[in-house]
């Protein structure tokens, strides 16, 4: 094992995006989220901390690099796409869609993990963040009348999972036909929230406001506890520097 200091890199020497040697559905599904976002959002750049932008370590052996892609609009405060690597061994993609308080949407989220062997883990949500775990009626609605691909290998969420929908999609594509439909479907998931986000008003009311803050806070605490993801950043930097990029890059939220 061992520790090492990050290392940020200013834009002039930063090598080609780690993306370009990523598994396949990582490069697709990144490619396909900025794209969405790009059609259906006004983004502008979201303030970085300088040092955790573009991060270097090493992890038992191997060099870990992690890529953070961030952008805001009027509906979302945090708009963030992370590419990780560990050496040749381990491909990452995390993404969340934070939205503004102000506005009652729920929580897009998407992962996956891959290795030499292919995806061993691709999820994707909308996390509802209202007081009793449901979505708005709308989403339920569009999203009831979606096709379904029938995946050969669902996976169980994790004991902290209550978070996620009924419509949560947790799998192990098996086959590259599996990995298209797992991509088509997070596609529409995207452009849905995206298009109801745009369509979405304010809310006038700061109990309300409050309750999306609370909301948000509870899903951000829920994936704080995310043991693997905790557990390789501190294995690689520290737990000191684990928890600040836990807390401030990956899951922040407005108190």
């Amino acid at each position: 094992m061992n520790k090492s200091m990050p290392e940020s890199m200013p834009d002039s020497v930063k090598p080609k995006s780690v993306r370009e040697q990523q598994h396949p559905l990582i490069q697709r599904l990144a490619n396909c989220i900025e794209a969405t976002w790009q059609q259906h959002l006004d983004l502008s750049p979201y303030p970085v901390p300088a040092d955790l932008g573009y991060v270097e370590g090493s992890l038992e052996g191997g060099r870990l690099i992690i890529e953070n892609h961030c952008y805001q609009t009027p509906q979302f405060r945090k708009l963030h796409l992370e590419l990780a690597r560990v050496g040749n061994a381990l491909d990452i993609l995390h993404c969340v869609m934070f939205p503004n308080p102000e506005y009652a949407l729920p929580i897009f989220g998407a992962d996956l993990v891959g290795g030499r062997a292919g995806i061993s883990a691709a999820i994707a949500d909308l996390s509802p963040v209202n007081g009793d775990r449901s979505l708005p009626q709308n989403y339920q609605t569009a999203l009831s009348k979606l096709d379904s691909y029938p995946f050969t290998q669902r996976r169980e969420l994790p004991p902290w999972g209550n978070i996620f929908s009924d419509f949560c999609l947790f799998v192990r594509p098996a086959t590259p036909q599996e990995e298209d439909a797992f991509l088509e479907e997070v596609q529409s998931f995207l452009t849905l929230h995206c298009q109801f986000a745009g369509a979405t008003s304010p809310l006038n009311s700061q109990i309300e406001v409050a309750k999306v803050r609370v909301g948000q806070q509870y899903y951000c605490q829920q994936q704080q506890q995310n043991d693997k993801t905790r557990r390789v950043l501190e294995k690689s930097f520290g737990s000191e520097w684990a928890e600040r990029y836990m807390t401030t890059m990956l899951f922040d939220y407005v108190a």
